[in-house]
């Protein structure tokens, strides 16, 4: 949420603490799992005792994989790949039909996948569940080389609102993607991921700033957000004696960051022709509490939205049945940059979603002579803007609305602003707890004070971008923008539910309600 987005099968071992180990890499903390929930895996086989299967494993394994949008988007592109669903590219003619799945990315930071019902007929409309990919974070900035007091040091941007002084005296680490020359002068998009402890923000001690904790801890964000990498050996420091302040395009980051960049890449320094990174933080994602009611983690804002919408779409229609009687078109659209408004090409702001309808009713149509086809898809379509919400703060729980303090564990937050600032409505908000109720899934409602300001999401955007029905929805969460936040495992479960019963039963429900 913007201010004013397992494929390994985990193995039900004993409550004890114990490793857990995948073939990508290793959970460094212990866990203790109830016995008494089943946690599945996205490619788990089909049954009927699924019903009340977990896939609080499944999001764990994603967030772990997933430190940036980039990597984010790859490892949705790989679960829909081996779901079945068909790669498309925007730069190429599309060739669908009905019953089909298909998706395709751009900028490998947003992504848009659909499936078409079997009796999809001109006109109908499209089930949308939209979140977004990107969480507030350190950017590295264009030069980020710079040295201080004997320390190597990397310049910083920060991107969103983030809580920044939680990313204080945290084990850091850098990753995100790179653009590689080839041997035959082609050029590669890599990923790119250190995985062990590399940078740092340490705190100054109390001894040295003795007013701290009267006063608030309040850095400069230009000055003393800047993360330590090494210490400055004095052979690096004579071979830069003398040459221009201004760095060459060469020395824009520093030679060791280059070298590391290279050794995990695989490829030359000199071959790393741009980097875009991002500062992220190396502790895992995993259950805590008392009874392992919660999760810990960063970027649950969005990325817990983000899964659960994907595990939605792939698990209701995993079968050819599951297709056969659908009469609309099922999709994901998981968009980038929505913590800084959305304003890109790869944001909710662009017409991606929008075009990738258009081009989906084109293909679709065939010999069908009528008017205004896509126009009157949309009047039947609806969409579902997943974003994370405000929980109530059992420290600060007068920042809430008397009579709107969703909790951790009761079901996803509907939210309401009478300025807009959410796209709800009193019809939408009807039909989607609609879709809950028949399916015996709780939903709780938020609305903010009226003397505090009001975030936003990129539910707004797309309603107003096209005239889409719009219910902006989340899970309940504490910490939100913190480096590390907080929600409920029950909760990751009762979203997916919700979601899969939106799909699954949207159709039945939105037919029986006439508005206009």
């Amino acid at each position: 949420m913007a201010i004013p987005m397992a494929r390994f099968h985990l193995q039900l071992l004993h409550s004890f603490p114990f490793p857990i180990k995948t073939p990508r890499f290793r959970f460094t903390h212990q866990f203790n799992f109830n016995h008494n929930r089943k946690l599945c895996s996205s490619l788990a086989p089909r049954a009927s005792s699924q019903v009340n299967c977990s896939i609080v494993g499944g999001l764990l394994d994603y967030l772990n994989e997933s430190w940036t949008q980039f990597h984010a988007t790859a490892e949705a592109k790989e679960q829909l790949i081996a779901a079945g669903f068909q790669l498309l590219s925007e730069n190429e003619e599309w060739d669908l039909q009905p019953g089909g799945r298909y998706f395709f990315t751009r900028n490998m930071s947003s992504l848009v996948a659909f499936a078409i019902g079997e009796k999809y007929s001109v006109g109908n409309g499209f089930h949308v569940i939209a979140a977004h990919t990107d969480s507030p974070c350190l950017k590295l900035k264009p030069k980020s080389a710079s040295s201080k007091s004997g320390y190597l040091m990397l310049n910083v941007q920060t991107y969103g609102g983030g809580l920044w002084h939680t990313w204080f005296d945290r084990d850091l680490s850098l990753a995100g993607r790179v653009i590689v020359r080839h041997n035959d002068g082609t050029f590669l998009h890599k990923l790119v991921k250190v995985k062990r402890p590399l940078l740092r923000v340490p705190t100054l001690a109390i001894h040295l700033d003795r007013t701290v904790n009267k006063d608030g801890f309040k850095p400069n964000l230009e000055t003393q957000l800047i993360p330590l990498l090494a210490t400055r050996h004095e052979d690096a420091t004579a071979d830069h004696k003398g040459k221009n302040s201004e760095l060459s395009s060469k020395d824009a980051h520093h030679p060791l960051l280059m070298q590391i960049l290279s050794d995990e890449v695989g490829c030359k320094i000199d071959d790393i022709v741009s980097i875009e990174l991002n500062v992220c933080d190396t502790q895992p994602s995993c259950l805590g509490g008392g009874n392992n009611e919660f999760i810990f983690s960063g970027r649950l804002d969005n990325l817990a939205s983000s899964y659960c919408a994907l595990r939605a779409l792939i698990d209701s229609c995993q079968s050819p049945e599951d297709l056969s009687n659908e009469h609309a078109i099922r999709m994901v659209a998981l968009f980038d940059n929505e913590e800084v408004g959305s304003d890109s090409a790869q944001g909710a702001g662009a017409p991606t979603m929008f075009q990738a309808m258009r081009r989906i009713v084109d293909s679709l149509v065939h010999n069908y002579v009528g008017e205004s086809v896509y126009e009157r898809s949309i009047r039947q379509s609806f969409l579902v803007s997943a974003d994370m919400a405000h929980g109530v703060h059992p420290n600060f729980s007068d920042k809430h609305e008397e009579h709107h303090r969703p909790e951790i564990g009761k079901g996803l937050v509907i939210k309401h602003n009478a300025n807009q600032r959410y796209a709800t409505s009193g019809v939408t908000a009807f039909l989607f707890k609609e879709v809950g109720k028949i399916n015996n899934i709780p939903t709780q409602e938020f609305v903010v004070r009226n003397d505090m300001g009001c975030g936003s999401t990129i539910g707004p955007i797309l309603a107003s971008g096209i005239g889409i029905r719009t219910v902006d929805c989340g899970i309940s969460q504490l910490s939100m923008h913190s480096v590390r936040e907080i929600c409920g495992k029950d909760d990751v479960d009762t979203a997916y539910k919700h979601f899969k019963a939106f799909y699954q039963n949207f159709s039945d429900i939105d037919k029986k309600l006439c508005v206009d």
